[in-house]
């Protein structure tokens, strides 16, 4: 089977042996995956000598073949794979040994993948296909954000710096669905726009005075997944008490802060990543009961995900790249 692997520090798109179903696992034939940053900075992590290693963490697809033990599943079911590995309850931070599919396990950019039962869902009749294939990560990370850390509540101000984000677009519509007032920013205009269709009240522009513009709003979260960038700028609108929920950084990692200013303002300041299998069951529940769907904005081939790489890095998304596989 064709796959898109890290070979040593470099991409390749390659024909691999097709993986063999063990004990406890189901083998996935995948139509669909989805692309995420943390893809692209897999490189880092490796070693030249390292050998082949199938990347991508989000996909869906028909499970194909069962193995002994499997009681959840049976051949012909359509799911989704949740790329957490070793995270089944709620909890405030995730258990030693969690990891996410494609590194160190063969992931997701592949004809068929083998996972374990415990790491498969069924597909969520709502979606389609590519949506289906793109859900998992970046709504998982943002409804742990939002909820599980930010415990959004109707009536309060989400703001949501970079709004073009596979994950800012799904914070858009969970903070809607609970009844609560969303402010973004890009430095696109057209992005801008595309966040007000999706259900944003306010998109304002990234290089505005962002203090000036928000005087008369009371921000009661902030969700901050920029860094160095807007690290800042964010606190510097956040309400008194308020509380900053950071899961990433696609800017620079290390930010420096007032310390005073942070305690004398009685700040929040939460960080989270990804969720566990438990909250990945209360999110697929929840967007099929509220009808929310993944912003799906390119669909490359499988044999062009350097391509796909490349548009994702360039910023040029609103929300998620996926890539057809099946």
């Amino acid at each position: 089977m064709h796959a898109f692997v890290l070979q040593g520090k470099s991409f390749v798109y390659k024909e691999v042996e097709e993986p063999v179903v063990s004990q406890n696992q189901v083998k996935i034939k995948l139509k669909y995956a989805g692309l995420n940053h943390r893809d692209l900075k897999l490189p880092n992590r490796r070693n030249e000598a390292d050998p082949a290693l199938v990347i991508g963490s989000d996909g869906a697809g028909i499970i194909v073949e069962v193995g002994e033990g499997v009681r959840e599943f049976t051949i012909g079911d359509e799911v989704i794979v949740n790329p957490g590995l070793g995270w089944k309850e709620k909890s405030d931070a995730p258990p030693e040994g969690f990891e996410i599919l494609g590194l160190p396990d063969n992931g997701t950019f592949a004809g068929k993948i083998v996972v374990s039962e415990d790491h498969v869902e069924k597909k969520p009749a709502h979606l389609d296909w590519k949506e289906a294939g793109v859900v998992a990560l970046s709504a998982l990370t943002g409804y742990r954000a939002i909820f599980s850390k930010g415990q959004v509540k109707s009536g309060d101000t989400v703001f949501i710096p970079g709004a073009g984000s596979g994950v800012a677009t799904y914070l858009i519509q969970f903070a809607k669905a609970a009844d609560a007032r969303v402010i973004v920013t890009s430095r696109s205009e057209q992005k801008r726009a595309k966040a007000i269709q999706l259900g944003a009240d306010l998109a304002i522009d990234t290089s505005a005075d962002w203090p000036e513009i928000l005087q008369n709003e009371q921000i009661d979260i902030v969700i901050e997944s920029v860094g160095k960038a807007t690290f800042n700028r964010s606190l510097e609108v956040l309400k008194r008490g308020g509380k900053l929920v950071t899961f990433g950084a696609t800017t620079e990692d290390d930010v420096t802060i007032n310390i005073r200013k942070f305690f004398y303002g009685q700040y929040q300041l939460l960080g989270t990543t990804m969720g566990s299998r438990e909250e990945l069951r209360d999110m697929l529940r929840f967007i099929e009961t509220k009808d929310i769907k993944p912003v799906v904005d390119q669909v490359f081939d499988l044999k062009d995900t350097q391509e796909a790489f490349d548009y994702l890095q360039a910023g040029k998304q609103f929300g998620k790249v996926a890539l057809k596989i099946g």
